[in-house]
């Protein structure tokens, strides 16, 4: 059983705002077949603190915007701007500082799961653009 599509939208949504805020090396892993407590991991990168939590601020915002308004469950880290975990049950938002992403490696850990295409609207309009 795969991500269900409340966990998709969730997940694209917090993967699109956290591209708005220049994150970088955002994937979605759909942990659905793995873990019974959440649907996908949205992975996202910050090259400091300041930066983590425009992101964390920004995915928050966007998925407060949606119709049926998700609000996070439980969040950690944000203390320290260097790892914050966001928990809407459906997915769980990792963003994480440069250094965390490389020493904790969660995309390592999770490779055998499947992932959520995303692409950036940005990027997909720039090479829409490109191409004329």
């Amino acid at each position: 059983m795969s991500a269900s599509e409340r966990a998709t939208e969730l997940a694209l949504t917090a993967a699109q705002a956290a591209a708005d805020k220049k994150a970088h090396d955002i994937v979605i892993v759909d942990v659905a077949d793995q873990l019974v407590i959440t649907d996908a991991f949205v992975l996202a990168s910050a090259t400091n603190e300041r930066q983590v939590l425009a992101i964390v601020d920004s995915i928050e915002e966007q998925l407060l915007k949606l119709p049926e308004k998700a609000k996070p469950v439980r969040r950690e880290g944000e203390r320290a701007g260097r790892w914050v975990l966001l928990d809407y049950v459906d997915i769980v938002v990792h963003v994480q500082h440069d250094e965390e992403r490389e020493f904790y490696a969660l995309d390592r850990l999770w490779k055998d799961c499947p992932t959520i295409p995303f692409v950036d609207r940005a990027l997909a309009g720039a090479e829409a653009g490109s191409t004329e």
